[in-house]
């Protein structure tokens, strides 16, 4: 199997660290993204073609900020500093950071004033995005200054004979116009091959899983979105029939989900084991109301009913499910594990009470990648780019009690609103929407008829990393449409309401 040369991430905290890493491997080069303290000697054995140092919220000179390792500068390999990674560096090597006297966050101009290869190919004044509190005020030896803004005089500091470079705004996010041809700059600087390619990602992954499975016969957790597909289709490709899809209907899922899943994987030849477990789960949910409790009842049913499938299966030594990237760095972060973990992940648990190994071939993607990697597997275009939707399912877009008439009511309402934003030709536009059925009834008026009925909210938003996201302003006369036709169609509700919350302060799901 192919190695590829790796870019190094060493992440400080900084909530963009995430976006970095995709911004390199969307320029072919893979990236990895490790603790901003990692030994020196753990950055020797994985070899990197360069390092980048992220941004960060702390201050340098705060109690508890972490440092990078002082031999990461001669590795002999370049250097970029970011932010925060920008003044950890010229601290560590001989200069001073103070205090900006403000912290400067949103656009800024970037004024060029020296030329450089990171700045190769871009204006004399450009456009950057600013996010910082501290600011380099002396260089250390060796560097010369490369760019200022009103703000920061050492907006951008170089040292070519080491190839070491720092910006103190963020490459990354698309509002610093030329940021991506700087980053892609950096990575000729490094002379990286641009060999990450989802043909590259599918030979490699198909390769991995028939060494580890090799005459077994793996179990394939499938949910029917994207990243269970293409791990269930590169299962198939790599072991052949040998592959068993197990999909669990949970009753909680989109309108006729069950069906349409059924109905795709015949096409790809790929008979699934279909468990329509309606029944169980909502007997579990009746009077629930908590977010958390639903999530939790879910994962338990859906565990118990999986272990019972997968008994019956002989012969079965591996289980295989579509754990991302974002999974697998989130417990090993600056921030270390997140707060709040979803109880429904995947399919927790289950390889250690199975006695099953874990097959993950998704574990280093984004989930863009994924989708990517869908397309290149032949998966059509309007199922890769479908919005994202809950493990639990609709269970946490149904505020209140779940009962089996308001999981009709919501499945009807979702259906309208989807296919009216496909046909207004704005789905690609959003990154995800959905639809909320609220735990309030309001009067109305329907045929010269008092009504008292459900209320139904409407959400749709923006986003890149889905870190942070912004609601879609959709024209108002897409909205007036949708809500006619739930309010006419939709026995049950009577009101239709849009939430413009962005996130934060709010989430994305309501629970």
């Amino acid at each position: 199997m192919t190695t590829h040369e790796t870019l190094l991430i060493l992440d400080f905290g900084s909530q963009y660290t995430q976006l970095i890493a995709r911004r390199v491997r969307e320029a072919g080069v893979y990236s990895e993204i490790r603790r901003g303290d990692l030994p020196a000697a753990e950055i020797e054995r994985i070899r990197p073609v360069g390092i980048v140092l992220s941004g960060g919220p702390s201050s340098v000179y705060e109690d508890g900020a972490i440092h990078p390792d002082s031999k990461v500068f001669t590795q002999g390999v370049p250097v970029l500093g970011v932010c925060y990674g920008l003044q950890a560096m010229a601290l560590l090597l001989g200069g001073e950071v103070a205090a900006a006297g403000g912290r400067e966050y949103g656009a800024a101009e970037l004024h060029v004033d020296l030329g450089c290869p990171l700045f190769a190919g871009t204006a004399a004044v450009q456009k950057v995005w600013m996010s910082h509190g501290d600011k380099v005020t002396r260089l250390p030896e060796g560097f010369r200054a490369a760019g200022h803004t009103d703000n920061a005089p050492l907006a951008a500091i170089v040292d070519p004979a080491r190839k070491l470079y720092g910006i103190q705004f963020h490459p990354e996010v698309r509002h610093t116009d030329l940021g991506r041809r700087i980053l892609d700059n950096f990575l000729d600087i490094c002379g990286a091959r641009r060999d990450w390619t989802p043909a590259s990602i599918r030979h490699e992954a198909v390769a991995r899983i028939r060494e580890q499975v090799q005459d077994g016969r793996v179990v394939v957790g499938l949910s029917g979105g994207v990243d269970s597909t293409v791990t269930a289709l590169l299962c198939r490709e790599a072991v052949g029939d040998r592959t068993v899809p197990i999909f669990v209907d949970t009753g909680l899922l989109r309108l006729d989900e069950g069906d349409k899943v059924e109905r795709r994987f015949a096409t790809y030849g790929l008979p699934i084991h279909r468990v329509n477990a309606g029944e169980r789960f909502l007997a579990r949910l009746a009077g629930i109301e908590d977010p958390e409790e639903k999530r939790r009842r879910i994962g338990h049913e859906f565990i118990a009913i999986f272990e019972e499938e997968a008994k019956g299966i002989p012969d079965a030594r591996f289980l295989a499910q579509g754990t991302l990237y974002p999974d697998v760095i989130e417990s090993t972060s600056v921030k270390g594990p997140s707060a709040t973990i979803k109880t429904h992940h995947n399919v927790g648990g289950l390889p250690e009470r199975l006695g099953l190994a874990l097959v993950e071939p998704l574990r280093d993607l984004f989930k863009d990648e994924v989708r990517r990697l869908g397309l290149e597997l032949g998966l059509p275009d309007e199922f890769v780019w479908r919005h994202p939707f809950p493990g639990p399912g609709l269970a946490v877009r149904i505020l209140g009690e779940i009962t089996p008439e308001r999981v009709s009511v919501l499945q009807r309402a979702d259906a309208i609103f989807m296919d009216e934003i496909r046909e207004a030709g704005l789905y690609r536009a959003i990154a995800q929407a959905l639809t909320v059925l609220l735990p309030v009834r309001s009067v109305g008026v329907m045929g010269d008829q008092r009504t008292y009925e459900n209320v139904l909210a409407l959400r749709a938003v923006t986003t890149e990393d889905f870190m942070t996201a912004d609601w879609f302003r959709f024209p108002s006369e897409v909205l007036d449409h949708i809500s006619r036709r739930i309010v006419n169609e939709v026995r049950g509700i009577n009101r239709v309401v849009y939430d413009v919350t962005s996130k934060p302060p709010g989430t994305i799901e309501w629970e």
